[in-house]
C-alpha cells in the first residue's frame, strides 16, 4: 500500500516561495501519476497541479499557473511543488496524492491514496 507523507509548510509572507515535498516510504508509487490538492476548512479539496509518472506531463490549476512546479525524483520517490509569488488567498492544506493511474489526473476521483496534508499559510 501507498504510503505518502508531505513536509515542507509553515507561515510565510505574500510574495515570498515555499517547497513542499512528498515521500512515497514504501516507494510503491513510482509508476503512477502523482498530483497536489489543497483545502480550506468549508470548502472542497481542489486541484493544484499533477505530474505523470515519467514526469513528461504536468498539469495545473489555473490559479496557480506560472507560479506553482511540480516535479518528481522518481529514483528518490519523491514528488515536489515548488510555489513562487505566494498570495494569501493561497492559504490551505496541502495533500499530496498518488493517481490511480500513470497520467495525470486532475479530480478526487482520478486519485486513491492520499497523505495526511500540511498546512501552508500565507501572510499578508
Amino acid at each position: 500500500q501507498v504510503q505518502l507523507r508531505e513536509s515542507g509548510g509553515g507561515q510565510v509572507e505574500a510574495g515570498t516561495s515555499r517547497r513542499l515535498s512528498c515521500a512515497d516510504s514504501k516507494r510503491t508509487a513510482s509508476n503512477n501519476g502523482m498530483g497536489w490538492f489543497r483545502q480550506v476548512p468549508g470548502k472542497e479539496r481542489e486541484f493544484v497541479a499533477g505530474i505523470s509518472w515519467n514526469g513528461g506531463d504536468t498539469r495545473y490549476a489555473d490559479s496557480v499557473k506560472g507560479r506553482f512546479t511540480i516535479s518528481r525524483d522518481r529514483s528518490k520517490n519523491t514528488v515536489s511543488l515548488q510555489m513562487d509569488s505566494l498570495k494569501p488567498e493561497d492559504t490551505a492544506v496541502y495533500f499530496c496524492a498518488a493517481a490511480l493511474r500513470a497520467s495525470v489526473r486532475s479530480t478526487t476521483s482520478g486519485y486513491r491514496y492520499w497523505g495526511q496534508g500540511t498546512q501552508v499559510t500565507v501572510s499578508p
